[in-house]
């Protein structure tokens, strides 16, 4: 293993590479044993080499670029609902949709969804897994057994299924316990009495014979979760093949609730995301919610089969929506909304009202931008447009001089 010598680490530290490089290469070198102070030298000035030279111009128009690398691509994206990742249960909006929900920054996905990973057993054992499946999702009355009305006696009748008790409550022994619990769920939602003539029946009905009264009970019966999170409507176990070679179950959710499904256990958090970027941010931070509009707005673009869209692009615009903190949307109610230029508002959206509330509070246009110089008719100050030359004649009256 080739020693990292003070010369060596004299050569790399020298460079103008980022820290992430240096490492890389301090991590080349320790890996291979017949490298001589020479190559490592070698290696070192043509790894800075390819870095200077990926780096961008000064003055390039990096948002005009990352416009049309996105847009152009944008314009092949078809607009309808696919089915997600090969989960023929489980339809999520992709394509054109998909990626105008991610830059508008919605505060809710039309088709919110969860790619949930296990941790330990339960990952590899699908008994385990059943018991992560019925604590996230969640679990009405009509899941649980037969809903009857006895209108003579005005009463709602429960006859719950043994299996299907035993099946979500794998953990409780009892029937008669888990039937106890949904007793008390009732008594404690609808604010009335309950009694149960038998082990798995439930029967209980309104104050006052009312047929009004004892519909309405039923309907709000229906509504109620026993069990699991109620945003969750329903959850798909799947077994795949993992990057590694080994296989584990994955579930995807119909519904999301980042918060909730991270605290149960069997869950693995560390790998466990939604779709929704806004969830994201309350529950993890900025920084993860920018990983994720990279990531879906990427996962959109290479489903459609867009996949030479570069990544650094992306990068951009999910660095503007996030860079204070906050998401903001690319529109006129986020970004194009709150620039300083007047004319570079008016230009996007809603022309007059913009113009208007300028001229009432005597706002100034400071032409700085893109957008205000080509409406005035200037030089846009990226580019060329940014150096300045001045042509004049030498001492000896021929030639010519040029100054910045």
């Amino acid at each position: 293993m080739t020693e990292i010598t003070d010369g060596i680490e004299s050569t790399v530290e020298n460079t103008d590479l980022p820290r992430r490089l240096k490492e890389n290469v301090y991590e080349t070198v320790r890996n291979r044993s017949n490298l001589t102070e020479s190559h490592v030298e070698d290696i070192v000035r043509a790894v800075e080499s390819q870095y200077l030279e990926s780096r961008i111009d000064p003055l390039d128009p990096v948002g005009t670029v990352s416009a049309q690398s996105i847009g152009e691509p944008g314009t092949q994206m078809t607009m309808n609902t696919f089915h997600y990742a090969g989960v023929a249960e489980i339809d999520v909006t992709q394509g054109l949709p998909r990626l105008i929900e991610l830059v508008d920054a919605r505060k809710t996905p039309d088709t919110p969804m969860m790619t949930v990973h296990l941790d330990g057993v339960h990952a590899t054992d699908r008994e385990k897994a059943h018991e992560v499946v019925w604590n996230i999702e969640a679990t009405k009355i009509l899941a649980l057994g037969d809903v009857s009305t006895n209108v003579a006696d005005m009463l709602v009748q429960i006859d719950l299924n043994e299996e299907t008790l035993a099946e979500r409550w794998p953990t409780i022994d009892s029937v008669d316990d888990i039937a106890a619990r949904i007793a008390g769920t009732i008594e404690s939602d609808l604010g009335v009495e309950t009694d149960r003539p038998g082990e798995t029946l439930i029967q209980f009905g309104p104050e006052e014979p009312s047929y009004r009264q004892l519909l309405q009970l039923v309907e709000e019966l229906r509504e109620i979760v026993f069990k699991g999170i109620e945003e969750i409507s329903r959850v798909v176990i799947r077994k795949e093949e993992l990057d590694d070679g080994t296989e584990e179950f994955i579930l995807y959710t119909e519904g999301s609730d980042l918060k909730e499904v991270l605290d149960i256990e069997g869950v693995d958090a560390s790998r466990t995301t939604c779709n929704n970027i806004h969830e994201i941010h309350s529950n993890l931070g900025i920084e993860a919610a920018r990983e994720a509009i990279i990531e879906e707005t990427m996962n959109t673009l290479e489903e459609q089969g867009l996949d030479d869209v570069n990544i650094r692009h992306l990068m951009l615009v999910a660095d503007i929506m996030t860079n204070n903190g906050e998401i903001e949307s690319i529109g006129r109610h986020g970004i194009s909304g709150n620039k300083d230029s007047v004319l570079a508002r008016a230009a996007f959206e809603v022309t007059v009202n913009h113009l208007l509330d300028a001229a009432i509070h005597g706002e100034v246009d400071d032409l700085d931008g893109v957008t205000e110089n080509v409406i005035v008719g200037k030089p846009i100050r990226l580019g060329t447009g940014d150096v300045d030359l001045r042509m004049g004649a030498t001492r000896g009256g021929s030639g010519s001089s040029a100054d910045d």
